[in-house]
């Protein structure tokens, strides 16, 4: 305690608070950080239906499974962490209160081998250099961990011996990969990877399936609480054997897959095509042979689907932040489900394509708000039926 007996908030425990900027209500504690989330989703989605009691975590710390940084140097010395908000200068991090604690390990590890084999970290401005970022992933279940070196160039000298030392630090590596990004961009990923240890992908469970995640895949960040979210999207969709089932940007299959444990037919589509080919995987290794997945645009899948005259009775949707396309959202009105379930990471965009699922007939039923992040970023679902 304080002086004054003021308990020390968890914004106060972050030694990166006043430079980072992503946790921007980190100032709260953490019970107060639920109440203005819940606040925030009542005032935009409060007046469709009434708004559950948010869903907290129980330890709210350390649960990012993904890990991200950026690599460049100051001072002659190469430094490693995230970029500050708005900008595009790194602050230097060894440890994040929000990040798998052995990621942050792993990434502080490479940087020390980057500085003694003399591997040049990317210079944005100049276009010049080796390490642009370094990306963790770790299986929380399965305890499985892969390392994707992010590089300007393919040619990746003293490659052999730079591996073996890293593993001789971590022997719990699963997996590393080397990702090619030679572009000027910000995106963190290039097109082109390759494993150099290992077989490039990890595994992991969730809800009882197992999925496979490659470095471009998406996969929740919080198991923890995803697991929660998934749980009641289900819960929501009230699937049954005879019912079939559109998991729309599905990503690598996670919720298509559960939902296929009870459903006659499951039909995922998601644009990405490295993570269409962990999906296909996934649903071998979980045994499903009633789930179909397509690499499309799902705004043009859904308008297909409904010129061919496909029906479905269920639609379950988590589309980026940006919400739906227009062209998605009048495909699903005329594919006419029973039953929708919008799950979303910003519910400003949700309000906007619930406005007008809402005047096409469609009525929500229930709306259920589940913190995902220690930062703005909210999950909130909606259950609608005709």
């Amino acid at each position: 305690m304080k002086q004054n007996d003021t308990p020390i908030t968890d914004f106060e425990r972050c030694p990166h608070r006043k430079k980072c900027g992503a946790c921007q209500i980190q100032n709260l504690p953490y019970d107060r950080q639920l109440s203005f989330k819940q606040v925030k989703v009542i005032k935009l989605l409060g007046k469709y239906h009434h708004v559950a009691e948010i869903i907290g975590m129980k330890a709210p710390f350390n649960y990012r499974n993904k890990v991200q940084a950026a690599f460049g140097k100051r001072g002659g010395q190469i430094i490693s962490g995230v970029y500050q908000s708005s900008t595009h200068n790194i602050v230097p991090i060894d440890s994040c209160m929000l990040e798998d604690l052995k990621a942050d390990e792993i990434i502080v590890t490479i940087r020390r081998l980057a500085a003694s084999f003399k591997l040049k970290p990317f210079d944005d401005n100049a276009m010049t250099g080796f390490l642009r970022h370094v990306q963790i992933k770790r299986g929380f279940v399965s305890g499985q961990i892969m390392v994707t070196l992010v590089t300007a160039t393919e040619e990746f000298p003293s490659c052999s011996k730079f591996i073996n030392a890293l593993l001789e630090r971590h022997p719990d590596i699963t997996t590393i990969v080397q990702n090619i990004n030679n572009k000027r961009t910000s995106l963190v990923l290039g097109e082109k990877s390759k494993a150099l240890y290992g077989e490039g992908y990890i595994l992991e469970q969730l809800c009882g399936c197992t999925f496979r995640i490659s470095p471009k895949a998406f996969y929740q960040i919080n198991p923890v609480q995803t697991e929660v979210l998934y749980g009641k999207a289900i819960e929501f969709a009230e699937i049954t054997p005879e019912k079939t089932v559109i998991d729309a940007y599905c990503g690598i299959g996670t919720i298509g897959l559960i939902a296929a444990k009870n459903a006659k037919r499951v039909i995922g589509v998601e644009i990405n095509p490295d993570a269409i080919a962990d999906a296909k995987v996934n649903a071998k290794l979980s045994g499903a042979e009633n789930i179909e997945f397509y690499n499309a645009d799902a705004g043009k899948f859904m308008v297909e689907l409904a010129d061919s005259g496909e029906k479905a009775d269920v639609v379950i949707m988590d589309p980026a932040r940006a919400g739906a396309s227009l062209e998605f959202l009048r495909a699903l009105v005329t594919l006419s489900p029973e039953r929708i379930v919008y799950i979303s990471c910003n519910p400003e965009t949700q309000a906007r394509d619930l406005s007008f699922l809402t005047r096409k007939g469609y009525k929500v039923r229930r709306i259920q708000n589940v913190i995902k992040e220690y930062q703005t970023g909210v999950k909130t679902q909606e259950s609608k039926e005709n």
